[in-house]
């Protein structure tokens, strides 16, 4: 069960320590792995803007590194209108651990849109796209 109060909480604080002085725009995640485990991250921009990392980046790397790699569930909150969609490089790299996990976009009042990584990402590549036509060792 996906414990939403507690994700939505661990990605406000975090959001809070987001490192956002070019863009201003701040942005704190959370995960849910299979194991109830809930890690959080914020987005850390970089005068390289192509070195910076989103929240959602951050929160499930600190999972895998960890040794957690099931993901069931993510909270991503803004302070926009309507609630931001985790990008599509967080798209991607979500979908490696879980692609039917559900993603929960909310804004600093709570939870405002829902849906499966999936969904957003239709046609992802992920694990067993690599498999495919490898002939055995």
């Amino acid at each position: 069960m996906l414990k939403e109060s507690e994700l939505f909480s661990a990605a406000m604080t975090a959001r809070l320590h987001a490192y956002a002085p070019w863009s201003h725009f701040r942005v704190g995640a959370a995960v849910q792995m299979a194991s109830g485990s809930i890690y959080a991250g914020c987005n850390v921009e970089n005068a390289s803007f192509s070195l910076t990392c989103c929240a959602e980046r951050v929160a499930i790397f600190q999972a895998i590194a960890a040794g957690e790699t099931q993901l069931v569930g993510v909270v991503v909150i803004t302070d926009t209108q309507p609630a931001a969609s985790p990008c599509g490089a967080c798209r991607q790299v979500l979908y490696e651990f879980g692609p039917d996990a559900e993603i929960l976009m909310a804004d600093l009042e709570g939870i405002q849109r829902r849906a499966r990584l999936r969904d957003l990402l239709p046609g992802g590549f992920g694990p067993e796209d690599l498999r495919r036509g490898q002939k055995p060792l």
